[in-house]
């Protein structure tokens, strides 16, 4: 089999593909191996000006276009994707370490956002208003301007895909920045839109220094709206600074998922599900399940079965179709999380399996259990975002709603039981912006997703997917002057 090749990479401004040649580069790195695999050209303020200025004179030709017309653009980006997936399960392998077995997954749910938005677009209605005589009142919802949108690594196909789609549908054009770490998936997906017919100019993607383009973006007086996935901290930093330019945000931010194991559960399946979704991905997705409250009587099988799950993982090469779990995206990441553990550790929490490094090169690292963890430590109240897992007991359903309302996180929460009245008061306490009972459910397009607390606010996907890429106009019309 032939070595898998990292394409060139580009700026995307204007309908023009500018190249890295003659210009300032950023590494692009293989977690796997460390090695620099593509250099990623760093637009410049003359570069990020003319994408703004792009994004704001297409717009009105744009937001125009007869949106059956920007629904066959969306549907045919989306068949182009589907038809691409082996190309970029490769691309996330070499620049994220996802495993080539849970690419596709990925690979469809991004074509998967363009089929529902494109959809959901022709459903965007106005209301009429009940009215005095000789009056119509009406309410038209309108796309509110140009967008800036800012994608994260660790979903390096979904997540600007579900941006891009949500801004364009909607009719609003977009400059987006994908991570620098994963910039080629997000870029192939911009291709597919390009092949498809999107018009030059409606969608911009930039790469660069992450402070300097975002403040420049939201700064603009015709940026009009901005869209962010990432962590807590920086969505703190970007609110701030769009609040002073009463510009709108959503804001998906970071979580710390619980995990209620009733005692009417099967310990031993449930074990295994919650194991191999919380090592997908290194553990670094948002939503990840990631501190189990399980109860007393079934807590010891439970944790054995999941123990058990967890060494068994193949973690390895993500271009090998055996790798169950790849590398974390890099040794920054590595380290972070491994502080987290050892502070753990140093403080009395038992270390049940892994809490180390896996070899000398590529950021692996083993999947980590911790039980018996004091509150005092770190991991209970920081987003671990690795492959680690946290384990107490509880003995009333009370006390587990409690314990996972105990952070300042609220995105994503999980259970098992078959108990109506255990799934109602979990439902009705526990504060999260998703609820998943018996299964882990991942961030479907027909489901709106986001956060409470400082997991963020705004919603995307589902019927409330262009909420916030629309805004309302009210008209009043006097049609008699008796």
């Amino acid at each position: 089999m032939s070595e898998p090749v990292y394409p060139p990479l580009k700026l995307l401004i204007d309908g023009e593909w500018i190249s890295a040649s003659e210009r300032e580069t950023l590494p692009v790195e293989n977690p796997s191996t460390g090695e620099t695999i593509g250099a990623l050209p760093v637009a410049t303020r003359e570069d990020v000006n003319r994408a703004i200025d792009a994004a704001q004179r297409t717009f009105d030709s744009w937001r125009r276009t007869d949106p059956r017309h920007r629904v066959a653009i969306l549907r045919k980006a989306a068949g182009l994707i589907r038809s691409r997936v082996k190309e970029m399960v490769t691309l996330m392998a070499l620049e994220q370490g996802k495993p080539l077995r849970d690419g596709p997954a990925e690979v469809n749910r991004a074509a998967e956002h363009f089929e529902w938005h494109a959809e959901m677009s022709l459903r965007i209605f106005g209301e009429v208003i009940p009215s005095p005589a000789g009056v119509s009142q009406m309410a038209t919802r309108i796309p509110v301007g140009p967008v800036a949108a800012f994608s994260p690594w660790n979903g390096p196909g979904a997540s600007p895909a579900r941006k891009m789609a949500a801004a364009l549908a909607a009719g609003c054009t977009l400059v987006i920045k994908p991570a620098e770490e994963t910039p080629a998936t997000a870029l192939a997906i911009a291709e597919c839109l390009v092949e498809a017919g999107l018009p030059a100019g409606v969608l911009n993607v930039v790469f660069g220094n992450p402070v300097e383009i975002s403040d420049q973006l939201i700064a603009s007086p015709a940026i009009r709206m901005l869209s962010f996935t990432g962590s807590v901290p920086v969505g703190r930093s970007l609110a701030a600074k769009a609040g002073q330019y009463l510009k709108p945000m959503i804001l998906e931010l970071g979580g710390h998922a619980p995990v209620i194991v009733c005692s009417d559960t099967d310990p031993l399946s449930a074990a295994r599900v919650s194991a191999l979704t919380k090592y997908r991905n290194a553990g670094q997705i948002c939503i990840s399940p990631t501190r189990f409250y399980v109860h007393e009587s079934i807590y010891d099988r439970f944790i054995d079965a999941f123990i058990e799950t967890a060494e068994a993982l193949v973690v390895g090469d993500p271009l090998s179709a055996e790798t169950q779990m790849g590398p974390m995206i890099h040794n920054r990441r590595l380290s972070a999380v491994d502080e987290l553990i050892q502070d753990a550790v140093s403080r009395g929490a038992t270390l049940r399996t892994g809490g180390h490094r896996i070899g000398n090169k590529g950021a692996f690292y083993a999947p980590t259990v911790l039980t018996d963890i004091p509150e005092s430590a770190r991991i209970w109240h920081e987003e671990p975002f690795g492959p680690v897992a946290l384990f107490r007991r509880f003995n009333s359903l009370e006390e587990a709603c409690a314990l996972a309302n105990a952070t300042s996180y609220g995105l994503a929460s999980y259970a098992f039981t078959s108990s109506a009245d255990a799934i109602a008061m979990i439902n009705d306490s526990v504060e999260a912006g998703g609820l998943s009972i018996n299964q882990f459910v991942g961030a479907s397009p027909e489901l709106p997703f986001g956060g409470v607390k400082d997991s963020g606010y705004g919603r995307e996907g589902g019927a409330q997917c262009f909420d916030g890429y629309l805004t309302y106009k009210s008209i009043s019309h006097k049609i008699s002057t008796q």
